[in-house]
């Protein structure tokens, strides 16, 4: 690759090789389902996005992993989760048996 040429020249130029010895129909064929893959991303992404606005518009609840851009990892986890009532504390609290026990100072450290 030439220094002057850009990464989206780049990528055409790998796309035209990948295609370049298959018959012209072929090509045109690939192209078509990859622009076709692209446009149905879009509608399925919008039609979820429009869902949401009309459950939230109507008052309906939503489960939290459904809501639009909210989606978190424990909130598809099911019955794995753990318990939201639970207070999460840091450091060792997480350890549980393997926490190191409070034991003699000595003081010759």
């Amino acid at each position: 690759m030439s220094a002057g040429m850009s990464v989206a020249s780049a990528k055409g130029q790998i796309f035209e090789a990948l295609l370049g010895f298959l018959p012209d129909w072929v090509q045109v064929a690939v192209i078509a389902l990859v622009l076709l893959a692209v446009v149905a991303s879009w509608v399925v992404k919008l039609r979820r996005k429009l869902a949401y606005r009309r459950a939230v518009r109507e008052g309906r609840p939503i489960h939290a992993a459904a809501q639009y851009g909210q989606g978190r990892g424990a909130d598809y986890l099911g019955s794995y989760a753990p318990p939201r009532g639970q207070q999460q504390g840091g450091g060792a609290g997480h350890l549980g048996a393997y926490a190191p026990q409070p034991g003699p100072r000595d003081g010759s450290a």
